[in-house]
């Protein structure tokens, strides 16, 4: 296949903000189609008890109702002291219709009393072309703050922070955040997959 050929890919989300994070690390001979472009307004259900399970049964649902190639992801963030919580649930770890912000406080209260706030994220792309389905995964390893510091990102950016650094998610620009983030790792694996 010639490397430009142009493609269209449907990504898998109603996240907005997943989908300015993907569409700044795609080459421009890739369309990247919204589930409101085409016409998706489902909330499609995450059911797995994994998070390489949610992320496949989200394109077999747009590949099976709507016929495009796709991709969708699903992440998780897994903190060791917690077994692993909020993992596969981190979307609804403090109830089914949980804001970002109860989830945050539901996992600063269950870390109020331990030491070892290690944590990491997990993101795992599914992607569906034609009958091949191929599993890209990205890894940030870190820990988890005290307290929320800074205003960008979303989800549980204001708390983790990445090995190494000084600064959560929250307070770092997208482009410094895909450099090093979980998402961009298996983005860059993605996009590899097409080159």
């Amino acid at each position: 296949m010639n490397k430009k050929q142009e493609r269209t890919l449907v990504f898998a989300t109603n996240n907005l903000n997943k989908l300015k994070e993907v569409q700044l690390l795609l080459p421009s001979h890739i369309k990247l189609l919204s589930l409101k472009d085409i016409n998706c307004l489902v909330d499609i259900p995450e059911t797995a008890d994994t998070i390489e399970g949610n992320a496949i049964l989200k394109v077999a649902y747009i590949s099976n109702h709507y016929g495009y190639d796709c991709f969708a992801d699903d992440t998780g963030l897994i903190v060791d002291v917690l077994n692993g919580e909020p993992g596969v649930y981190s979307a609804r770890y403090a109830g089914e219709n949980a804001t970002s912000e109860q989830n945050i406080d539901k996992l600063l209260t269950n870390l109020a009393d331990k030491e070892n706030r290690s944590a990491r994220f997990k993101t795992v792309i599914a992607l569906h072309l034609g009958v091949t389905h191929v599993l890209f995964e990205g890894i940030c390893d870190g820990s988890i703050t005290k307290d929320r510091r800074g205003d960008k990102g979303f989800g549980y950016d204001s708390v983790f922070l990445p090995e190494g650094k000084d600064e959560t998610f929250a307070q770092m620009t997208l482009g410094e955040k895909s450099e090093i983030g979980h998402r961009g790792k298996a983005m860059r694996q993605l996009i590899a997959y097409f080159s």
